[in-house]
């Protein structure tokens, strides 16, 4: 079995890859070339939850995989990380686990390769101005992503707690100055969607991090943080507003308070989803339809991205000569 760490996994899936790889696989699951258990979670009470995300990538990919998540609050007042994670990967020739690699990377990555990927299909060609909402352990990835879709001059940041911000854009500067953009600090929401051509959140915030009736016609707007019924980064102003695509439908569905809270008020009419991204990828459905027209994507992911940059990162591996095998 080879095993493969955190800065390993950093080398192996560059997010120029890591978004053509989401691409292959948003297409092979509107194909119907995937297979997606719904993810099974055990509450551990007074300590947190455990959760498994298996799933059955087929076309060229061919890979079986599983990525356990654990959410343990605690475990930051031991000095670890409050969401570990580990990916296991299953050779489809036997049956046996051929790598183990750190599952907390390729979420980080594969989670900004969403955005990248949905920005790259739907933002404007000419975009030159990006805002991002939270600098938690997700935002560097996000802007890494944003960068990588487009040659964007200047990235706004806000964050609720003000020394976040500033703190985030000093450890990212050397990343936005090798995009040639500048990160600039945006002092409300409001001065950071304004001319905003590309709006990524991905934050835990319980209600809409920004006003939806200011966003500027033509923007790509990606939402990113809320996966839960409770939680919602995006208003209903800026769905009603916005031709709206997912990467997971029945996902999205089951998860996604951005639409849930709106729906059950009476304020979101479900059936005004466009559809799922791979459907555009595959000349199915229409992506943006105009230079003023407003496009969404929202995701929650799904294991079958987890799968795919599994199955590329041991390929990568592979060929490099990269992790360690072990012996059990």
């Amino acid at each position: 079995m080879l095993v493969i760490n955190a800065h390993q996994v950093r080398k192996l899936l560059p997010m120029k890859e890591a978004i053509e790889i989401n691409k292959k696989a948003f297409l092979l699951h509107s194909a119907g070339q995937t297979e997606v258990p719904v993810r099974l979670g055990f509450d551990i009470p007074g300590r947190g939850s455990v959760l498994f995300m298996p799933a059955y990538v087929k076309g060229d990919i061919g890979s079986v995989g599983v990525k356990i998540v654990s959410v343990f609050p605690g475990n930051l007042a031991k000095g670890m990380t409050s969401v570990p994670a580990q990916m296991l990967l299953i050779d489809c020739e036997t049956g046996v686990v051929k790598a183990l690699m750190d599952g907390s990377e390729i979420t980080r990555v594969r989670t900004g390769a969403i955005s990248g990927a949905a920005t790259d299909i739907l933002a404007r060609r000419d975009a030159s101005a990006g805002a991002l909402f939270g600098t938690g352990g997700q935002a560097s990835a996000q802007l890494e992503a944003m960068l990588c879709a487009r040659p964007l001059k200047e990235v706004r940041i806000f964050d609720l707690l003000p020394e976040r911000t500033t703190t985030f854009i000093e450890s990212n500067r050397e990343l936005a100055e090798k995009y040639g953009a500048k990160l600039i600090a945006a002092g409300s929401s409001d001065e950071a969607i304004d001319g905003a051509d590309m709006i990524t959140a991905v934050t835990t915030s319980k209600t809409p991090v920004f006003d939806g009736t200011k966003v500027k016609r033509g923007a790509h707007v990606n939402g990113v943080g809320s996966f839960q019924p409770t939680s919602r980064e995006l208003d209903e102003h800026l769905l009603s507003r916005a031709r709206v695509f997912v990467d997971n439908r029945e996902a999205v569905l089951a998860e996604a308070g951005d639409f849930l809270i709106p729906a059950a008020a009476g304020a979101y009419d479900l059936n005004t989803i466009a559809g799922e991204i791979g459907d555009v990828l595959a000349g199915r459905l229409a992506g943006r339809e105009s230079d003023d027209e407003i496009t969404v994507l929202k995701t929650v992911g799904y294991a079958v991205l987890d799968v795919a940059a599994a199955h590329t990162i041991y390929e990568n591996a592979a060929a490099t000569g990269t992790g360690t095998y072990i012996d059990l």
